[in-house]
Formats: structure tokens, sequence, C-alpha cells
């Protein structure tokens, strides 16, 4: 079940929030964990069951590393605990990326071959293995203690606002909150608002993106233009923020809506000036996930913290990072060339500093978000494309002259008044620029500091407001009634 979906928007949902408001408080966990499970089950019932065998198995080895009476024992219970996560989500996620790999690389030496698997991957299992994995962690390190209600570690892996595609939350972020929080009318209008600019983000920008790039990236690149080819960038890293923001957004304000507060997952990363910056405003979740789990502890594990220990972290993280997000070589190579940028921005950091001194700041800073917007959209080209071959094709198809008649009236009949609207209002905001001018005029309605000025104020606010929800949410039903196209890229992770 899609949070862009009308059986969501209209069913679900409005049950179960009158459900959770009408429970008594001491019940209020019980009922959001019952109506988290049944929108899992919604995908499938046996994913449910894999769900419920990994909240099982962390919570049995969460109060057996809490209780070791040794360090030995302590450090084994904490390793097999992540080890089984591991394995859990390798198998479901990997298995057949494994099997037609072996199979291929048998046949090339007439070693004979082996059957392809064909295991369907559970939704979310992503995500709840990492937030399964960073409990164990955080229990073995003392930053938490074991959960001793079955219940609240539950809720805490299967809480539906996040489960799907995160934010990766982490448990002594929310502990507190699973035990007591608060709820108020405040904190639900402020929900519902968030909620309803991450679905407008969803449907009305990115779907209408989804559309546009499809025919660039579906098209054969020995036949694409440099137009296409260039529009079909545009759109995809535009479609992938929107997409992946937006329900970043939707989850965040429906954990308001039941009292929860997550951390926020995206920071404008459109406007970084290194991809290092990039991945501190990029699915921020994530990044510090792995930051805190994975490069932390390999660059430490060296005797000497230095260059060459960075260094072999960051490659090893980000070849994991790209692997997360998909079973394929495309997947891993992704991961690479972030690395290796990320490695060269290290290494360089003093050069670029020196730099920045002599180069007028307006240019130093344009030309450096250019360029770490043209290497992140170029790496998009093989995060979207599988075949290898096929993205390089794509790729020179960027540079390649056409003087091809049909695609030319192609490219202008993509260019209609929908998909400009579109395109402005989300270079606007993808930048920050809507919000600064929203900030703005609230500011001028504010200035006078009058009493009369600053009702006026108040209500213009919450009238726009209204309005806002009210003509989004009118808007994103239409276009999920027309039955238009309605993809969620993260919805395979």
């Amino acid at each position: 079940m899609l949070f862009s979906s009308l059986i969501f928007l209209y069913a679900f949902l409005p049950v179960v929030l009158l459900l959770y408001y009408i429970t008594p408080a001491n019940l209020k966990n019980s009922c959001l964990l019952l109506a988290s499970l049944v929108f899992f089950a919604w995908g499938g019932v046996s994913y449910t069951i894999i769900l419920l065998a990994a909240i099982l198995l962390n919570y049995a080895f969460g109060r057996l590393i809490s209780s070791a009476k040794t360090s030995v024992s302590h450090k084994y219970l904490a390793a097999a605990g992540i080890t089984l996560n591991i394995l859990l989500l390798g198998f479901f996620k990997y298995s057949n990326f494994l099997s037609a790999n072996l199979d291929s690389l048998l046949r090339t030496f007439d070693a004979g071959s082996v059957s392809h698997t064909s295991i369907i991957l559970p939704i979310g299992i992503s995500f709840y293995t990492f937030h399964c994995i960073s409990y164990l962690v955080d229990v073995y390190r003392g930053r938490t203690s074991a959960e001793p209600n079955l219940p609240n570690l539950a809720l805490y892996v299967s809480m539906f606002p996040q489960l799907v595609a995160g934010p990766i939350i982490r448990y002594h972020d929310v502990q507190h909150q699973i035990l007591q929080r608060k709820h108020s009318l405040a904190k639900f209008v402020s929900g519902i608002k968030r909620f309803t600019i991450g679905l407008g983000k969803k449907i009305l920008l990115a779907n209408n993106f989804a559309t546009i790039c499809n025919h660039s990236f579906f098209l054969e690149p020995g036949t694409l233009n440099p137009c296409l080819a260039w529009l079909g960038i545009l759109c995809y890293s535009l479609q992938i923020y929107c997409d992946f923001s937006g329900y970043s957004d939707m989850a965040i304000g429906l954990g308001k809506m039941f009292g929860f507060e997550f951390k926020e997952n995206f920071n404008f990363p459109f406007i970084s000036k290194s991809v290092t910056e990039f991945w501190r405003r990029w699915h921020i979740s994530l990044s510090s996930w792995f930051n805190d789990y994975v490069y932390t502890p390999i660059a430490i594990s060296k005797r000497d913290w230095n260059k060459g220990s960075v260094v072999y972290a960051l490659l090893i993280t980000f070849l994991l990072c790209g692997i997360w997000h998909g079973a394929g070589w495309n997947f891993a190579l992704y991961g690479l060339m972030h690395g290796l940028v990320l490695v060269l921005e290290f290494l360089t950091k003093k050069q670029r500093k020196n730099l920045s001194k002599i180069v007028p700041a307006f240019l130093f800073n344009g030309l450096a978000t250019f360029f770490t917007l043209s290497f992140v959209a170029f790496s998009w080209i093989f995060f979207r494309i599988p075949d290898f071959h096929r993205a390089l094709e794509f790729t020179g198809a960027l540079f390649r002259p056409s003087h091809n008649d049909w695609q030319r009236e192609f490219f202008f009949s993509l260019l209609d008044i929908e998909f400009v609207l579109t395109l402005t209002v989300a270079l606007l905001g993808s930048f920050g620029i809507l919000n600064r001018l929203a900030r703005y005029v609230i500011k001028l309605l504010k200035k006078s500091g009058s009493f009369v000025a600053v009702s006026c104020a108040r209500i213009f606010v919450d009238v726009t407001t209204v309005c806002f929800v009210v003509g989004i949410v009118f808007l994103c039903t239409l276009y999920l009634l027309a039955g238009t196209y309605n993809p969620f890229i993260y919805y395979q992770f």
C-alpha cells in the first residue's frame, strides 16, 4: 500500500486515525502496532511473517546482549545477531542476483549451470533490517538499554509511517516517545501540512517527471538525441528527489499525527557545493547510519587514523551503500563512483580551501555547485539503467550531434505548459527559493509589530495554509482518479 494511493488516503489513514484517537492512552501503542501490521500485510501475509520473525530475533538478541556476563559473550552475541540480520537481508535481496551471476560464470567456462532463483523481495526489508542492526549495535555499545517490552520494540521496527521507505530511525531517538509522547492539535495540523507537501511532491511533481524521463530512458540510445538525453537526466534527478523527499515528508507528517517527532531526511541537497556536502543533505538517515555503523568502525579498526584508513573506509562504505540500493552491478558502480569522488575531495580538501580564498565567493560556490550537481546527475544514469553497455550508450548520446527532425519535434511536444509549470515549481522548491520567499512574506506581514498587522498576518497564514492543503489534496485526488502513472523508486529497496 502506497501513501500516494486512494485506498490509503481515503480509507486506511482516516480509519486508523479515528481508532487511534478514541483509544485510551495506555492502548494507543497497541492500536498503532496493529495498524502497522495490517498495513504491512496488505502487500502479502508471508511478508508479515518475515517481519515478525525479525522482530522476535532482535528482541531475543537484545535481551541476551544486555544480560551477557562476560565481555567475550557480549561481543559474540552482538556479532551473531548482526550477522543473522545481514543473512536475512542478503537471502531475500541478493539470492536472485548471486544465482544469475553464478550461472553466467559457469556457462562461460562450460562448467554447467545453476537454476535461477525467483525469491520475491519483501517490502521495506532494507529499512527495517537497518533498524534492527542499529538497535543491536546501540545495545552492545551501551547507547540504549535492551527493550524489555516486546510490543514496544515491535512498534519501533514496524511503525507504518517509516516502514516502507524510511527515514531510518535509531531506537534511542524514539524510545522515550514510544513510552510517552505528547499529542496536540498544533502538532496534528503541522503533520497534515507536512504530509500534504510530501503528497504534492510525489504525485504532482515526481510522477510528471517520471512520465517524461521514461520517454528518454526507454528509447534506444543509438536513436537518442542530446536534447532528449539531457531532458531525461534533468527529469530523473528531479523525479528521484521529489519522489523520495516527498515520501520522507509524508512519513514525518504521519509521525506528527501520531505524536512522534522524526528527524529530517533531506536538507536541500541540490545547493551542495561538494559531493561530501551532498551526502550530508541527501537521505540523511541513511548516510548517518553508514557513517556510524560502517565508516567509523572500519576507519578506527586501523591502528593509525590516517589518509589510507579514511580512503579505505570511504570506498568500502560507499560500495556497500550502492549495493544496499539494489542487487545489481550498476548499483555497485554507482556507489564506487561516489566513493571515489569523496576520496578525491578528501585528498584535495586543503587545495580547494586555498582556492576558495583566491576565487570570488559567488564564482567559486557557483562552479562548485554546478560540478557537484553535474556529477550527481551523471551518476544517476548508472543508477537508472541496469545494463552497463546501455548506460554508456546513453552517456554517449548526451554529446552526440543529431539532426533527427522527428526527435526534435518530439522533444518540443514534451515541453507543454504543465511540464514547464511543474519544472519551475520543482526547481524553485528544491533549491529552497520557495521556503525563503514564504519566510520573507511572513516577515513583511509581521514587520510593523502592531496588533492588527500581526493578527492579519496570522489569519493570512492560516487561510493560505488551509487553501494550500485542500488544493493539493484535491489536485492529487484528481490525478489518482485519472489513473496517472504512480511509481515509487525506493519501494523496491
